[in-house]
């Protein structure tokens, strides 16, 4: 790159938005946010991978035309930092994994312009769903990189393994859902983990209404 091309690239504004919306549907974007949510979770203890999603990932610096915005990614080996927008020459990484939640709008640009340039970009998995049950035969698509090119992933019972993430993906028939492997569980979605912290809250104030039972006797 010359040296006036590498000023112009510096000076560049690399916009946070392309002003398209977020989800074409309350069911797309709902599904986004709770996968973007369990997966932050996931990896609180772990200063190095980075969840994101709906965000601008430029990869090519100096010009603003070459991003894509993914509806979940999720990154290892970069700090976990509030960022803008997402620029791969800075960062030095691409994503490790990421999900697109397919609708009608967007099947078609998923499982080929994207799926070609997330395999130039070195991500190892790509995972693709259809949350209403109508695009997309399986519902869930999954692909792993290997020499260069995604090979599909089989999903056995609805099921397949990001080894990136060490989880299991579900295909549960309604929708999608993430299960660590290990334990056999789902990562909780927001609704069930506040319905556990009320129970834990109730079982708390049961123990503290005994105690103070006792102590009045």
């Amino acid at each position: 790159m010359s040296a006036l091309r590498q000023a112009v690239a510096v000076e560049l504004d690399y916009p946070e938005t392309d002003g398209k919306p977020m989800a074409e549907t309350d069911l797309h974007r709902d599904l986004m946010i709770e996968l973007i949510e369990q997966l932050k979770t996931h990896f609180q203890d772990d200063p190095l991978v980075y969840v994101s999603g709906n965000m601008l990932l430029y990869y090519e610096k100096g010009n603003v035309k070459k991003r894509l915005a993914p509806d979940v990614f999720v990154v290892r080996g970069v700090p976990k930092h509030q960022r803008h927008v997402y620029k791969l020459w800075e960062e030095g990484r691409a994503p490790d994994v990421v999900f697109e939640i397919s609708s009608r709008g967007t099947w078609g640009e998923d499982l080929q312009t994207k799926w070609q340039r997330y395999a130039q970009m070195g991500i190892r998995e790509y995972f693709i769903f259809d949350p209403e049950y109508d695009y997309l035969e399986p519902a869930l698509n999954a692909y792993r990189l290997v020499n260069g090119e995604y090979k599909q992933l089989k999903a056995l019972g609805g099921v397949v393994t990001s080894k990136s993430l060490g989880l299991e993906l579900v295909d549960t028939g309604k929708t999608l859902r993430l299960r660590n492997p290990i334990t056999g569980q789902f990562l909780p979605t927001r609704q069930e983990f506040m319905q556990r912290a009320n129970a834990e809250i109730e079982r708390l104030r049961a123990e503290l209404a005994v105690l103070k039972r006792k102590e009045s006797r």
